[in-house]
């Protein structure tokens, strides 16, 4: 077990039971509540072609039962407490947490340790069926994702990120339970996990319990390719009868969540397309051009994406596109130090914001160490955001000059 480590009196602890599961917590003395969460290094590009979306359907199975609890159970005694839990999943990772007032601690990381282990019943399994199919048909109904999934598809191509972390119609209709037992058994194992805390915390007594019930699962050495992939530069169009707008989107490489460019990339994102107040909005939405424009960037495992996405009439579009285009290229020479400072105000804004309250220290915790495996406390994360220069962009740009482009177009048919 790590010796404490103190910043801002926020002492962070780490443990590694003997099955390789990770425990790290963040504890803050003065805090009210206490945040636990279960992150697991796996999503949609995890899976096989066959398996995709098993991991986010995977996520709705954890709250079906185990041999302890029943459903019912599950929600009860969640509410009991009267904690404020939930889960998530994305293409890297999927993760299980709660908040709840320090003295439920124990029962929260007992209920969550628990629900990790599923049963994964027959008759669990064809019901939940139906409600990912729903939930793929809502889907279908939103332009931006239609068409996101699309460019993610054309953009990376055969690899894994290109997968649907809600899967596709066929993937869940013909994905079989014994196959999600066998996803189940080789990436939620100890080894791949870590038990994020956050809050007011007895980290010693969290560990001696995470040991009791989370010490038999078993270790298997799941690991990632997370090598850069290559992408496909491409151009397409999708019209559809039921939209009566256009949809445009750009997707185009960025720097990796482990290159330390990511902070300044997200700044050159900021200025170009933060909503609200942005080079596109200017450009775009208040001149009447579009209803929406905006950029963002995402870092991921061993690369990172620009997006730049708007919507507007039909007839406008090409004009839209063109505005996109002459905002991207003059991006670099309209830097001002006013905006640096904007943009660090603003980010360090945020960051300070979420540290506040141990739900957001204890989600911050857990995507880090999920990418990283390494503790970068809030503090140095914001003096990280605090040195990026405008040099620091522009280098940014050079390195990522928003090319090559795939680039999607939706359309009234």
């Amino acid at each position: 077990m790590t010796s404490p480590t103190t910043t801002s009196g926020v002492h962070f602890r780490s443990h590694t039971l003997p099955n390789g599961l990770t425990i790290i917590g963040e504890i803050v003395p003065d805090a009210h509540s206490a945040s636990a969460g279960f992150f697991v290094k796996t999503g949609a590009r995890d899976e096989r072609p066959v398996e995709m979306g098993v991991s986010h359907y995977l996520e709705h199975m954890m709250f079906k039962g185990t041999e302890r609890r029943s459903a019912d159970d599950v929600n009860r005694e969640f509410d009991e407490m009267g904690a404020e839990y939930n889960a998530f999943t994305s293409s890297e990772m999927t993760a299980f947490f709660a908040t709840t007032l320090p003295e439920m601690t124990e029962r929260s990381v007992d209920l969550l340790a628990d629900i990790l282990r599923p049963s994964l019943r027959q008759a669990d399994f064809d019901m939940e069926k139906g409600v990912i199919l729903e939930e793929i048909a809502m889907y279908k109904d939103v332009p931006f994702w239609v068409l996101y999934e699309r460019a993610m598809e054309e953009y990376y191509g055969d690899h894994t990120l290109s997968f649907r972390v809600l899967g596709t119609n066929d993937t869940i209709t013909n994905l079989e339970r014994d196959t999600m037992q066998r996803y189940f058994d080789a990436r939620y194992s100890a080894d791949n996990t870590a038990l994020c805390l956050a809050g007011a915390i007895d980290f010693d007594k969290v560990c001696a319990q995470a040991e009791k019930v989370c010490g038999h699962w078993q270790r298997t050495g799941a690991s990632r390719d997370n090598a850069t992939p290559t992408v496909n530069p491409k151009e397409f169009e999708i019209r559809d009868p039921n939209v009566n707008r256009a949809y445009l989107l750009m997707l185009s490489p960025g720097p990796a969540v482990q290159d330390e460019d990511k902070y300044a990339a997200a700044m050159l994102a900021q200025v170009l397309g933060a909503p609200g107040n942005s080079r596109l909005h200017w450009a775009l939405v208040e001149n009447g051009l579009a209803e929406e424009a905006q950029a963002a960037y995402d870092p991921r495992d061993g690369c990172g994406d620009f997006f730049v996405y708007g919507s507007c009439d039909p007839d406008k579009v090409d004009a839209v596109w063109k505005a996109m285009n002459s905002e991207i290229e003059s991006l670099v020479g309209s830097l001002t130090e006013d905006d640096l400072e904007k943009l660090r105000n603003k980010a360090m804004t945020s960051a300070t914001l979420a540290g506040e309250r141990p739900s957001g220290r204890m989600q911050r915790l857990g995507r880090v160490w999920t990418y990283l495996g390494e503790y970068v406390s809030l503090e140095d994360e914001l003096a990280k955001m605090n040195t990026v220069t405008l040099d620091d962009m522009r280098r940014v740009f050079e390195r990522f000059p928003f090319q090559p482009r795939t680039v999607g177009r939706m359309l009234p048919a």
